[in-house]
């Protein structure tokens, strides 16, 4: 997939010290993008910066830390951001955490839906005003194909009263790609340059299968890795979400071939339960409540 020059444009990646986050970040930087890596551990985040500038010499890469399961650590993160940023022509919101054994973020939110949706939401939030003026911005929501399993429960959304960490994750990863739809009209009401859109990566060889309990790392042994396809391909989603002028906010990339699980990208579609417009305004509404971040869209 052909990326074009980027020159000019100024980018922040959360969770691009490693995998998908860590290649689009490379093949951004390598096309003239001004990269902030948004990363939980700042020595990793500092290695990861070394790497890019090494695959792409002269490349503008700061590093800035970012907690997201820490509205706290949110906030601080964007302070920073806007401090040296008068404008992002992008935003990939990449990080995330899938299957860990129950835990909760520094805020009382299950880890999953508090780092993957929350911490995003928040940070969305926070910088979008950095966006809005700049003409073929765009904010890019890494989802899941869990998302098609995926339920919000609204009468439990911090998992508190109960938690099954893969039903968790699969309304974490349907959340973020309600949240994108729900931007994108949003944006589209305001008249505003800013586009939303939305990717997955198929089944891609990273770390984010380190949590998978027993049983279906034995299934991922043994059907999941044959299918998986690297790192630097599960990316290429996002990279065409972010990059291809001919895309369109409201839209969602996934892998071509079969099940969506590998390939290179085309455009794909979200679940019914995805698009619900309802659904849809009343997790905006929700997740405004629960990080106290007000959009200005």
């Amino acid at each position: 997939m052909d990326v074009p020059s980027q020159a000019g444009r100024t980018a922040v990646v959360t969770g691009a010290t490693s995998g998908i986050g860590f290649e689009a970040a490379t093949v951004l930087a390598q096309r003239g993008t001004a990269m902030v890596l948004a990363c939980r551990d700042p020595q990793r985040g500092k290695d990861a910066a070394d790497r890019i500038t090494a695959a792409a010499p002269g490349a503008s890469v700061t590093v800035v830390r970012l907690d997201l399961a820490s509205l706290a650590s949110v906030t601080e993160a964007a302070q920073e951001i806007r401090a040296g940023h008068e404008r992002l022509d992008l935003l990939i919101n990449n990080a995330g955490v899938m299957f860990p054994p129950y835990s909760a973020t520094a805020d009382g939110f299950e880890l999953q839906f508090g780092t993957n949706h929350l911490g995003h939401f928040a940070l969305t939030g926070l910088l979008l005003d950095r966006l809005l003026t700049v003409p073929g911005s765009r904010v890019v929501t890494v989802s899941s194909n869990m998302h098609k399993v995926g339920r919000i429960d609204f009468a439990d959304l911090a998992s508190q009263r109960r938690c099954r960490r893969v039903a968790a994750y699969a309304q974490s990863k349907l959340a973020n790609l309600m949240f994108s739809y729900e931007l994108q009209r949003r944006l589209a009401a305001a008249g505003v340059p800013t586009a939303a859109l939305a990717a997955h990566p198929g089944t891609a060889r990273t770390s984010l299968t380190r949590h998978l309990p027993a049983g279906l790392e034995l299934g991922n042994r043994t059907f999941g890795r044959p299918f998986a396809q690297s790192a630097a391909m599960g990316a290429l989603p996002t990279l065409r979400a972010a990059t291809d002028p001919a895309a369109r906010g409201g839209q969602y990339y996934g892998p071509g071939g079969w099940l969506e699980m590998m390939g290179y990208p085309r455009l794909v579609s979200g679940t019914a339960r995805a698009r619900d417009s309802q659904a849809q305004r009343r997790l905006w509404q929700e997740s405004e409540g629960l990080t106290g971040v007000i959009f200005g869209v």
